[in-house]
């Protein structure tokens, strides 16, 4: 025999003992008398005891049915209650969402957002987790998750929500100094900082408008897991790096850092919101895809050539 309790069974039972009637049970649970009437018998099959004691006339309860009907009626209406509250989520925005982000862009872009997150869905709550190493959603159990540059994995769902380049830059102080590179190739030998969990590879590639590719390797005295921590190295004029157009933007219109190497460009990526699956979306994780969306498509970063290239786009 099955260990695992006969549920619908004791569901039947229960509805039976409250109504009344097999008949009567039968319309409240919207199934066939005949069904009601097995799922009984099975039971009382699997209890090895009589639950009912049936005439033409007159149903009633044995005495060991009376002993198991309130606990059966319990766990109907226990599973009644998991099943509305599983629904009203599925329709209303509700209940805790785990969200993967990357720390510098979740830091800048994404916690400034909480506040009107949380006053437009006053019902849910969210477990933010910061972190640069690529998380995998479905074995860590998150919701969803904000991911740059690289395409999530084919079983995933990702949403595109704009354009995120990347950029080589170095200060002033280091280019008066040392001079400015013209050509990738000119890399070569000075001090690049690295960022140890770029997307792929840590070659730097670079393509310029007629096609041509300079692949180069950046070497320097610096790796780093976050790129934030790259900014006092390269403010204090010691190298050049690579850097995120999210990071770089308030320094170059600050002017304390500028971009090289312009007429080149490395790989071309986007921010994604990533989920599992499409199906049977949770009304929460639904909420905060389009809030992304919103917020997300045309942030005050986004240069007006990426902004041009900002479709959104859902890839699986």
């Amino acid at each position: 025999m099955t260990k695992f309790p006969d549920f619908e069974g004791l569901a039947m039972f229960a509805k039976v003992a409250e109504e009344g009637s097999f008949a009567a049970a039968a319309r409240a649970m919207g199934v066939s008398v005949a069904t009601v009437s097995r799922g009984v018998a099975r039971l009382e099959e699997r209890l090895g005891a009589r639950l009912l004691n049936r005439t033409s006339r007159q149903l009633a309860l044995t005495e060991f049915g009376g002993t198991i009907a309130e606990k059966a009626g319990d766990i109907y209406r226990q599973a009644e209650e998991a099943e509305n509250a599983a629904r009203e989520m599925s329709v209303q925005p509700r209940g805790l969402i785990r969200l993967a982000v990357p720390m510098s862009f979740g830091l800048r872009w994404v916690a400034p957002l909480l506040p009107q997150l949380l006053r437009a869905y006053p019902e849910i709550s969210v477990d933010l987790h910061l972190s640069d190493a690529t998380v995998d959603i479905v074995a860590q159990g998150f919701d969803a998750a904000l991911r740059i540059a690289a395409l999530p994995d084919s079983s995933l769902i990702a949403k595109r929500l704009c354009a995120v380049s990347q950029m080589v830059v170095a200060s002033p102080d280091y280019l008066s100094q040392f001079g400015r590179p013209m050509h990738p190739r000119d890399l070569i030998g000075r001090p690049c900082l690295s960022y140890a969990y770029r997307a792929g590879t840590e070659v730097w590639r670079f393509v310029n408008d007629a096609g041509d590719e300079e692949p180069v390797t950046p070497v320097g005295p610096l790796r780093v897991t976050n790129s934030d921590a790259l900014l006092p190295t390269l403010l204090d004029g010691l190298a050049i790096a690579e850097l995120p157009e999210f990071i770089a933007g308030e320094y170059l219109a600050d002017g304390r850092l500028e971009a090289i190497l312009t007429d080149w460009h490395l790989t071309r990526g986007g921010l994604y919101f990533v989920t599992p699956s499409a199906r049977a979306r949770p009304a929460k994780v639904t909420a905060l895809a389009d809030f992304f969306a919103e917020h997300l498509a045309e942030p005050a970063w986004l240069s007006p050539r990426n902004k041009a290239s900002s479709e959104p786009r859902t890839t699986a």
